[in-house]
């Protein structure tokens, strides 16, 4: 027989507030649950590249910042605060259950200081430019510089022209990009080249043409290649040198 008309608005009444009930038992539940003192965060694990931070230094710092429990803790607000630390490039982080964070770093890799003499900036593999305390570092590093926003080119036309120096056997320390994309090196006896504009390719081949040639000049003043002050490549058909000890001007004497 089939219920009347308000049995049934009754009835269906009766089933929505039964089902609202559960639904706020189930959420006062799931908030008594995400709440309790045993989801509280025991403990950070920290792997990965540590070569520049102390672990526990870092779960220190970061544990002061993390708010919310191991279920409701914001993942990824916790990775910014880790890759804020100095030398981290990157940082992954996972939930442990039941009450731990997991997190693997990735360190940069400095490859060139980057900017002015004394700046604290360095440079790594990616072209990325970060700070860091120098005094961490236990190699010695070649210096970059240029325009903002242009280390990934300036890294790029470095590791094109180190093994044409290194051939040679005069490795690089310095390589600066000027505002208007004109290329000039500093070698390690101190000797400046002004490599002029232009591609990798470009550039690099007009630093060959300039080393294929530049000891048999120095040669006929006596002197070896160590003797370069500095070389300006930026001619169509040749380059002007400067050797230490060398000068081609002549003073005239007053009668």
């Amino acid at each position: 027989m089939t219920q009347p008309v308000d049995i049934r608005l009754m009835n269906l009444s009766a089933q929505l507030l039964a089902l609202c009930f559960v639904l706020l038992g189930a959420g006062a539940l799931i908030t008594w649950a995400v709440r309790h003192d045993v989801f509280a965060i025991r403990g950070i694990t920290v792997t990965g590249d540590v070569t520049h931070n102390n672990a526990v230094t870092l779960r220190a710092n970061v544990a002061s910042r993390l708010s919310g429990t191991f279920l409701t803790v914001d993942l990824v607000q916790t990775r910014e605060v880790f890759e804020t630390s100095p030398w981290v490039r990157k940082a992954v982080v996972r939930r442990e259950f039941p009450n731990r964070l997991q997190v693997i770093l990735e360190e940069h890799k400095p490859l060139a200081y980057w900017g002015e003499e004394g700046a604290s900036t360095l440079v790594n593999g990616f072209g990325e430019v970060f700070d860091a305390n120098v005094d961490d570092l236990e190699q010695a590093l070649p210096r970059l510089n240029g325009p903002s926003g242009q280390a990934p080119a300036v890294l790029a036309m470095y590791q094109a022209l180190l093994p044409v120096f290194e051939a040679v056997d005069l490795p690089l320390t310095d390589l600066e990009m000027s505002s208007r994309g004109s290329w000039r090196v500093t070698l390690d006896t101190g000797a400046v080249l002004e490599l002029g504009r232009g591609a990798q390719d470009e550039v690099s081949a007009r630093a060959r043409r300039f080393l294929k040639t530049v000891t048999q000049v120095t040669s006929r003043y006596g002197r070896r290649i160590n003797a370069l002050e500095s070389a300006d490549l930026r001619y169509a058909d040749g380059y002007a040198i400067r050797l230490r000890g060398v000068t081609t001007s002549i003073d005239a004497k007053k009668k």
